[in-house]
This record gives C-alpha cells, sequence and structure tokens, in this order.
C-alpha cells in the first residue's frame, strides 16, 4: 500500500515538473526527482508480494529471499530520506512562474518524508522476525535430526 502510494507521488511531480516554463532563473528539479526517487516505491510493493507469498508458503529459500529484499528496502529508505533532506534543506531561487510548482513539489516531498520511517518499520520488523523464524526452523531442525539419531 505504501509502495502504490510513492509510485503514485511520483507520477503527480512527473506531471508537475514537466509542465514547468523555462524562466530566466530556470526550471526546479530536485535531487529526489532527479534520481527517481519515490519511483522506488516499487521495491516496497514487491517486498509486499514476497511477504504474501512467504506467509502462504514459506520455504528457507523463500524466507531468505524475502529477507534480503527487505534489507535492500530499509536501504533504499535510508537514501530516500538522505535525498529528501538534502532537497529540503536549500532552495535555489527560481522563475516566478514555477515557484508554485517548485513549492507544492516541495510539499509533496515532506509528506513523503513522513512516510519513509513506516516503510523502515515494516521492513526492519519483518526481517527481524524472519531472522528469528530462520534460526528457530533451524535449531528445530537439528532437534528433529538429533531424535532421528537417537532412535
Amino acid at each position: 500500500m505504501i509502495g502504490i502510494f510513492h509510485v503514485f507521488m511520483w507520477y503527480f511531480l512527473l506531471v508537475l515538473y514537466k509542465g514547468q516554463i523555462k524562466g530566466a532563473f530556470g526550471i526546479y528539479e530536485p535531487i529526489t526527482y532527479k534520481t527517481g526517487c519515490t519511483l522506488w516505491g516499487i521495491f516496497f510493493i514487491f517486498a509486499g508480494v514476497f511477504i504474501i507469498a512467504v506467509t502462504k508458503y514459506p520455504t528457507r529459500s523463500a524466507i531468505i529471499c524475502t529477507l534480503i529484499i527487505n534489507i535492500f528496502c530499509i536501504i533504499t529508505t535510508i537514501t530516500a530520506v538522505t535525498l529528501t533532506i538534502i532537497e529540503l534543506s536549500h532552495f535555489n531561487s527560481l522563475s516566478y512562474r514555477n515557484y508554485g510548482q517548485a513549492k507544492l513539489g516541495r510539499e509533496v516531498s515532506r509528506i513523503l518524508l513522513f512516510f519513509y520511517p513506516l516503510e523502515f518499520s515494516v521492513a526492519l520488523t519483518y526481517s527481524v522476525c524472519s531472522c528469528s523464524n530462520l534460526f528457530r526452523r533451524q535449531s528445530d531442525l537439528t532437534s528433529v535430526a538429533e531424535e532421528a539419531e537417537n532412535t
């Protein structure tokens, strides 16, 4: 759900920034727009799909794959927060024609800045739980093997 919201925000920013008029001071292209930072929500969508698949069919390889994807989502979220803070920390002067679009784009970045910790916490929680599940399964397999050897 959060990933879909990020992708929709990327589309909104795409439409917003493509409509700018070249002025005396240029157009506003923040670093998060140039890197497609909000489009990274696709990774969150993939992580959610893998979590649902692992819940239905829990295998060791699927759990490890989902764990890797969630760790990648954590790294992506930290990078996105860093880029958004860099974007919001400075604001170059613009043409008066593009000021409204730039201001609206910065507000979208502020909104997304509130959603990044939510995605971070979901990915981190799942990663911790899947690690504990992997260790528990390993100990269960070891105890079953020891019981089989004893009988």
